[in-house]
């Protein structure tokens, strides 16, 4: 395929994601900060799904001998780096509300919040690619090479896909839990309004 068809491809696939995202309710940070609170776990029910239906697919399509996982990239691992960088963005997420994909499509339909995210989302990439020489060292450090589950718990393909699935499957049952006690889902960030009547 040209590089223009699979850009139009990405394009056409990133428009239908974000409209997905948005219909889900998943461009309000109102809703996503509801998982910090144990409030609404969407989000948690939503990521967990995609993870597991991608991996039960891969495993699969490889056990079946339509996939050969070889071919497949994974990301080497630079565990001090990865660490930092994962503390800096879920601290991020609990401030503003927002990761990088919801804060897109909250600025697409036309909120504040997610514009501002997005903005300090593209000048932190920005300075952090014009001042990169000070934190090269740092972002080199604890190189481990392309590491899988697998290879870390020393168990097979298989026992750790189940795992996963098993994991996840509490996690629904939990989330679901959550869900009934709060089955509005909805996070009051404002104080109660006084309804009595004032003589």
């Amino acid at each position: 395929m040209m590089a223009g068809g699979s850009l139009g491809v990405a394009f056409a696939i990133g428009i239908a994601f974000g409209w997905t995202l948005e219909r889900a309710g998943l461009g309000s940070a109102r809703k996503l900060v509801g998982q910090f609170y144990l409030t609404d776990l969407t989000v948690f029910k939503v990521m967990f799904s995609a993870i597991v239906t991608a991996m039960l697919g891969v495993f699969w399509l490889a056990r079946l001998g339509l996939l050969d996982l070889s071919r497949l990239y994974v990301p080497e691992t630079f565990l001090a780096p990865q660490l930092v960088g994962g503390l800096i963005f879920g601290a991020g997420f609990a401030l503003a509300g927002l990761c990088p994909g919801t804060s897109c499509v909250a600025a697409a339909t036309g909120r504040g919040d997610g514009a501002m995210v997005v903005t300090g989302m593209f000048t932190g990439v920005l300075l952090t690619g014009l001042f990169f020489s000070p934190f090269e060292a740092f972002y080199e450090r604890d190189a481990r090479g392309t590491l899988t589950w697998p290879q870390v718990l020393h168990m097979p393909y298989g026992a750790v896909v189940l795992g996963v699935v098993l994991i996840a499957m509490a996690g629904f049952l939990v989330a679901e839990r959550v869900a009934l006690r709060d089955p509005h889902g909805d996070l009051e960030l404002s104080p109660p309004v006084d309804r009595r009547v004032r003589s």
